[in-house]
């Protein structure tokens, strides 16, 4: 056969990954916070888009983002507060509520503000500019109350009878600069202060050592060993043998008790007395102050029970994007510019984006309602009864039971968190593996396995502590099969010790509380 080059028509179909749709599968797993973020990037550029930002406002914004779905050539009319004039509606509100104030409050304080006024005027004018003094503006309570000091600020109130000089107060404001949270600082810190303020490495070392005197103790440690090392050193109680334990923590970790009495030359006693004063420091001695902004986990599904024993599954108000396509400024552009040259294009892809924006919201609600309605299905017995009831789920039973594909809902569960009357959990918590039963009955969840392995060490007494052979002896009378090398791997998972470590363990807790 000839080789030669030709032309052929040939007609194929392909699937094809849109940007819209990239976009699409991007937002069914962008969180709370990220979706926000994303909206407000896409309102700045599209002057078409609104946010939606009162409660009350939601109804007549649902029935505007389904006009907007519509292909109607009537444009959507403008949204409105029920029809009521914003100023007017407000303004008899906050009349009605002065009037009820009045009646209800008044004659509460008037002798003694009498008496406030002829004694300090000037402490009536500061009540007066308080929030809500005069008027029913509403006010937080938590404005007047005293929050707790930092870590940075609580060391910053002791530096000025530690540190005296103009030069170790700089180096001092650097080691703060580098503290975390916990009270720590990284070795290498002192290093690159070091060459930063171009100061030689003594000087540095010079003042750490009189930052770690400060409080709380151990504070400005650079390892596990010398915050516990400083915390003994000001007890009085850093001698050879304590000091020999602190410095092979790793061995302690390890359980390795023999070995730790080696080293530091004492009886088993000793040693247990010594385990126990360790158990009675801080590790983070930075813990107890107030920490930066932590991110708040926002449930996405609200899950109680109604009414007719059933359970009542919502979407969370405040996680749902209220976003409207204004189609009535979009009347008047095209009324104002004609449809051709380059602001009739930019307008006409601003339509589009919008009205592609609100549908993949829209969308992205609805798959959510579906995936945790059929979990909320599924998991009807852990809701009722707790993790013991905890079936066993894959992304495939809930994705066949939805029709629709795994990886869809394996985007959905992820980051999204749904809260029940048992608590705050992830989707993902939901999905377990399962583990056989005995006498084939019916299957296990590895979660609630766990839960139940968990239960069983914690009520166990300091004398009759459970080996993994009795763990899976007492699983069994339950119904669950389970192996040993298993009951291992799952107690090692939960960062659990042998039997011999928790023996060992609890003899010296029980010293410790008769002592």
């Amino acid at each position: 056969m000839a080789l030669s080059a030709s032309l052929l028509l040939r007609q194929s179909q392909s699937l094809v990954m849109t940007p819209q749709l990239m976009q699409s599968i991007q937002l069914l797993q962008m969180t709370h916070i990220e979706l926000t973020q994303f909206i407000a990037q896409e309102v700045e550029k599209n002057p078409l888009l609104e946010i939606v930002a009162n409660d009350s406002d939601l109804g007549s914004a649902s029935a505007a983002i389904e006009d907007s779905y519509s292909q109607s050539d009537t444009p959507a009319e403008p949204f409105s507060d029920s029809g009521h004039d914003s100023e007017e509606w407000y303004g008899d509100r906050a009349d009605s509520l002065n009037e009820q104030l009045d009646t209800n409050f008044e004659n509460v304080f008037p002798d003694d503000l009498a008496a406030l006024k002829a004694d300090a005027p000037e402490l009536v004018g500061q009540w007066k500019s308080m929030p809500g003094a005069e008027s029913a503006e509403a006010y937080d309570l938590d404005d007047f109350v005293a929050g707790k000091p930092s870590l940075r600020d609580h060391i910053g109130q002791q530096l000025p009878f530690t540190v005296s000089s103009p030069q170790a107060r700089v180096i001092a404001d650097a080691l703060i600069d580098y503290l975390d949270e916990t009270g720590y600082i990284a070795s290498e810190a002192l290093g690159e202060i070091s060459n930063r303020l171009s100061t030689p490495m003594a000087d540095v070392e010079v003042v750490l050592a009189s930052l770690q005197t400060l409080d709380p103790p151990g504070i400005f440690a650079r390892t596990l060993s010398e915050c516990l090392s400083i915390q003994l050193a000001q007890k009085n109680r850093l001698d050879p043998a304590m000091e020999a334990f602190v410095g092979h923590l790793e061995l302690l970790a390890k359980r390795d008790f023999a070995s730790l009495k080696r080293l530091c030359g004492v009886g088993e006693d000793d040693l247990l007395d010594m385990l126990a004063e360790i158990r009675s420091l801080n590790p983070r001695p930075g813990a107890g102050f107030e920490a930066g902004i932590a991110e708040t986990i926002v449930p996405d599904i609200l899950v109680r029970p109604s009414s007719d024993g059933g359970w009542l599954i919502e979407l969370n108000p405040e996680t749902l994007p209220r976003v409207l396509v204004n189609q009535t400024y979009f009347a008047q552009i095209s009324k104002i510019k004609a449809r051709e040259g380059e602001d009739g294009e930019f307008i006409s892809e601003c339509m589009q984006t919008a009205s592609w924006l609100t549908r993949s919201l829209d969308q992205r609600a609805k798959t959510i309602m579906k995936v945790a309605s059929e979990i909320v299905r599924q998991q009807d017995a852990f809701l009722l009864h707790g993790v013991d009831h905890l079936r066993p789920l894959n992304l495939k039973q809930v994705a066949d039971a939805i029709k629709m594909h795994e990886s869809t809902v394996s985007r959905v569960t992820s980051r999204k968190y749904m809260l029940t009357p048992r608590g705050l959990f992830e989707l993902k918590y939901f999905f377990s593996v399962s583990i056989g039963a005995v006498e084939g009955g019916d299957s296990h969840s590895a979660e609630a396995v766990r839960h139940r392995i968990r239960n069983m060490i914690a009520q166990e007494a300091p004398e009759a502590v459970l080996s993994d052979d009795d763990i899976v002896e007492n699983l069994k009378k339950t119904g669950v099969e389970l192996a040993r090398r298993t009951v291992a791997k799952y107690r090692e998972a939960m960062n659990i010790p042998s039997s011999v470590q928790r023996r060992r363990e609890k003899k010296a807790i029980a010293k410790v509380a008769t002592a």
